[in-house]
């Protein structure tokens, strides 16, 4: 059974920062393309970033150079590194896994405020 638990969110003031992790199971973070999503109130669920299985990630532009993601395949965990925090950051943030015969797989989300 796949699963991924999402963890790191919190409250910050602008200007700070978080590491969001995303514990996986049942499937390898090394073997699958891996993403980063987030859901602002009242808003649709919108990409951050994704780190594919040979190792490039890609960003979205408003995130771009003040955000990282990576992967331990040790402990088969997904991150988001976010510097540079901004109120628009606020959302909740979601991992997701996509197999290699284009399963999806979600985790429960994790809550980021950004304070101004």
């Amino acid at each position: 059974q796949v699963r991924l638990v999402e963890s790191g969110g919190g409250l910050v003031q602008t200007g700070g920062s978080l590491r969001l992790s995303c514990a996986v199971s049942g499937i390898s973070v090394r073997d699958n393309h891996m993403a980063w999503y987030r859901q602002a109130p009242g808003k649709e669920r919108d990409w951050v970033a994704t780190i594919q299985r040979d190792g490039r990630t890609f960003y979205d532009q408003s995130v771009k150079g003040r955000t990282s993601i990576f992967r331990s395949t040790a402990e088969n965990t997904l991150l988001l590194q976010m510097t540079s925090l901004k109120p628009e950051d606020t959302a909740v943030y979601y991992c997701r896994a996509q197999t290699a015969n284009d399963v999806f797989h979600w985790g429960q989300g994790t809550q980021v405020t950004v304070s101004s």
